[in-house]
């Protein structure tokens, strides 16, 4: 992918912009417990962030019927909830975006949190201007199915293959080679390097300086290849 083929840079959320996979993690198996059901280990746990919340729980937690379904949801969000207030950003993160909004790159986020959690986590950081468009895996089908960069690519204009994803776990390099779009893998999330390599990527990165370099070494014209400097934020 040169340059100028580049259009739209894509962020998974969890996991790849702010650190909540052990939140998740957490939350998930404290749900199990509170209704006596079998614990899912960490790496159970980790495995299933990215896909929607129903996938994810089947997969991780497969002695979950139906009928505690909701009661498990209801557990896992207090929580998760709990603890959310306490999240922040990876080091770095908010200088990188700076940045690429500094260079004029166009930016989104597709997730496989909830329309209302998104939203909520948007305030938070006060991120809502950053990206031009966001989608939720609760608003179609969840990674690693293509619809959410499909529905970007329509909204915003461009062709999938435009487009640049870079997300923390195989759902998301997954969901990027079903829609054509290339990829970026980040290793400091809920999936290792090993995982990773399951799916076509660009690059792996093992931290935010690698993923800034990696995404202004592609992103822009030779000549603007050096990203915009801040002060400590």
């Amino acid at each position: 992918m040169s340059s100028a083929d580049l259009k739209l840079v894509v962020f998974d959320w969890d996991g790849t912009l702010v650190d909540s996979t052990r939140a998740i993690v957490i939350a998930m198996q404290h749900a199990a417990a509170d209704l006596g059901l079998p614990v899912p280990s960490s790496r159970q746990a980790a495995h299933v962030i990215g896909l929607g919340l129903h996938d994810a729980l089947r997969l991780a937690v497969p002695a979950l019927t139906a009928e505690r379904l909701p009661a498990y949801i209801e557990r896992y969000r207090v929580h998760y909830l709990s603890r959310d207030a306490q999240l922040g950003a990876f080091e770095g993160i908010e200088l990188m975006l700076d940045a690429l909004e500094q260079a004029g790159v166009a930016m989104a986020v597709a997730t496989g949190k909830s329309r209302q959690g998104l939203d909520r986590a948007l305030s938070q950081f006060d991120w809502r201007r950053r990206f031009v468009a966001t989608r939720c895996a609760d608003e179609g089908e969840p990674k690693p199915h293509p619809w959410m960069l499909e529905d970007l690519a329509l909204e915003l204009g461009v062709e999938p293959a435009g487009m640049l994803m870079v997300g923390d776990t195989t759902h998301d390099l997954g969901m990027a080679r079903a829609a054509g779009a290339s990829a970026i893998g980040v290793t400091y999330g809920a999936h290792d390097r090993a995982q990773l390599l399951l799916e076509p990527a660009l690059a792996l990165v093992d931290d935010v300086p690698s993923l800034r370099d990696q995404l202004f070494s592609r992103l822009v014209a030779p000549d603007r290849r050096s990203p915009p400097t801040g002060g400590p934020r």
